[in-house]
């Protein structure tokens, strides 16, 4: 209804788990490792848990997406059944044959355990995903432990992954599954978004759906979002998608904070009609206790300058940080210096970027310039996200309250704060600050390795193979070797995706330069970063 008057390719805030929209944000990277390592460790159980509407079932999607092409997988959505009706739908999920109204537990669990020794035979894997794992009883759950004593002398033949609600954990408490409980070996709890990741997580979803820019919802809307939602991102979804039909209806081309408070009472109301659950219950009464707190002046001294309500007007001496070189002071703001705009604002970013790699910017096209200092650069369009995973200081294009463009220099990342150079100041910044005046366009410089010439592949051979086997030593302090026929595949391609994977890049295995400027960070060359490894945000 929406998509053509805001410019959308199609709904962005569906709540099918579409991994397609899968947001890579720090707790889903997390457990979706954690999901990886556990099956790659290829021992016992994996647990995943988290509250309604975390993203786990979607979590689970891209898992499934990610897993390599020798393992079977059993996916069984909604467990809540006996112990010989499970044993028949993981039968049917395997594509095992069993007689016809078979009853007898003995009968599937032979035809299970056949089916696993010919898969193990095969040189291939078994994973069985459960669902709503909260909802299986003790005695199926203790049937479950049961199919997984096959085993060789090192691997079990059969892996479960058990994803579900906290009520899960709970339940694995119990004295009589303490055995099942001992056997996992890789478990997460996947929390709400952070509110630094909110407006990441909005923006994203709306550029998958086509949306050329993300000022749809504008951050004072954006900061009301944060409260309203928890951070749960069913519940983003729910809000966002009805904010859009309003505005919509309204003939507005952004959301504003009205609007997105009416979509939010909106649903509260239905929810609670229709029988709101506890979790996002319980986010909602957070979002409206903060509003309480703030008329208390409490959020002032929990957040600092971040208000809950609106951006107070600061005097100019509190809104600027002192010069360069002055001494600390709380976080400012990024309003654009008079002086600030055009090709001398331009140069002046750029003076601050080769200052941070310790060389001399004279003048003329920025790539010429470094690639006559021995470095590239490397231009694009992105987010916060895009900027952690390579980790280079780099020149941003912002926008002021009248479109103007200007710029700053981002030189590091610290939580939820980071520092950046406007002309000769430098202002330490709420990420939301960023997120509100950044166009997404990026400048920066990176080192290339005298061995790359091109994206290194799967298959691929050359002296790049051993570069790669050397920082992922460097990066994992154990020795990584394509053995001597020195070719990008086996172990070092597996341990360059679980790199990949673990800085939130997509494990395509490819070695290109959004790869390779995280790994020589990681192994420590000594090229300036946004943060260091213990002081990753």
């Amino acid at each position: 209804m929406y998509e053509d008057y805001f410019g959308l390719t199609q709904k962005p805030f569906s709540i099918v788990p579409d991994p397609h929209y899968f947001f890579m944000s720090a707790g889903h990277q997390e457990a979706l490792a954690h999901l990886l390592y556990g099956i790659e460790s290829n021992v016992g159980f994996v647990l995943l848990t988290g509250d309604v509407g975390t993203g786990k079932t979607t979590a689970c999607r891209r898992l499934i997406e990610l897993l390599p092409e020798d393992i079977e997988v059993a996916f069984i959505l909604n467990p809540k059944l006996t112990a010989l009706e499970l044993l028949a739908t993981i039968c049917d999920e395997f594509g095992i044959r069993y007689p016809e109204g078979n009853q007898s537990i003995k009968v599937f669990i032979t035809r299970i355990n056949e089916y696993l020794l010919d898969v193990h035979a095969k040189g291939r894997r078994a994973v069985l995903i459960l669902e709503e794992a909260q909802n299986l009883k003790p005695d199926v759950l203790e049937q479950i432990r049961l199919l997984t004593n096959l085993e060789t002398r090192e691997h079990k033949l059969l892996q479960v992954v058990m994803i579900g609600q906290p009520e899960l954990r709970e339940l694995l408490l119990q004295p009589q599954l303490r055995q099942l409980s001992q056997r996992v070996t890789a478990r997460y709890h996947l929390g709400p978004l952070s509110r630094a990741e909110i407006p990441g997580y909005v923006n994203y979803r709306l550029s998958l759906s086509g949306l050329a820019h993300d000022r749809l919802f504008p951050s004072p809307t954006l900061k009301k979002l944060v409260r309203l939602s928890g951070g749960v991102p069913r519940l983003i979804n729910v809000i966002c998608e009805r904010a859009l039909l309003g505005a919509f209806v309204q003939g507005k081309d952004r959301v504003d904070k009205k609007t997105l408070a009416t979509a939010a009472r909106e649903i509260t109301g239905e929810k609670i009609r229709r029988g709101l659950s506890p979790v996002i219950f319980q986010s909602l009464l957070a979002g409206f206790l903060l509003v309480l707190l703030s008329a208390l002046g409490i959020v002032y001294t929990l957040y600092g300058s971040w208000p809950l309500f609106k951006t107070p007007v600061r005097p100019a001496a509190q809104a600027l940080a002192p010069k360069v070189g002055g001494p600390p002071q709380r976080k400012a703001d990024l309003r654009r210096p008079a002086d600030q705009s055009g090709e001398s604002a331009k140069k002046a970013a750029y003076l601050a970027l080769f200052r941070q790699w310790h060389l001399q910017y004279p003048k003329g096209d920025i790539c010429e310039q470094a690639r006559a200092q021995g470095l590239r650069c490397l231009k694009g369009k992105g987010s916060l996200t895009t900027l952690r995973q390579m980790n280079k200081p780099a020149v941003l294009t912002l926008l002021d309250e009248k479109e103007i463009e200007y710029y700053a220099t981002l030189t590091s990342l610290q939580g939820e704060t980071a520092t950046l150079v406007i002309g000769n100041e430098t202002r330490t910044v709420d990420l939301k600050e960023i997120i509100g005046r950044w166009s997404g366009d990026y400048l920066l410089l990176w080192r290339v390795p005298q061995e790359y010439q091109q994206d290194l592949k799967p298959g691929s051979r050359g002296s790049m193979v051993a570069w790669l086997e050397r920082h992922l030593t460097l990066t994992q302090g154990r020795v990584v070797s394509a053995g001597q026929d020195q070719i990008y595949d086996g172990e070092v391609l597996r341990q360059l995706q679980k790199f990949q994977l673990s800085i939130g890049l997509t494990p395509d295995g490819i070695v290109g330069p959004r790869t390779i400027m995280p790994l020589m960070a990681a192994a420590g060359n000594g090229d300036p970063v946004l943060y260091t490894a213990k002081g990753n945000p």
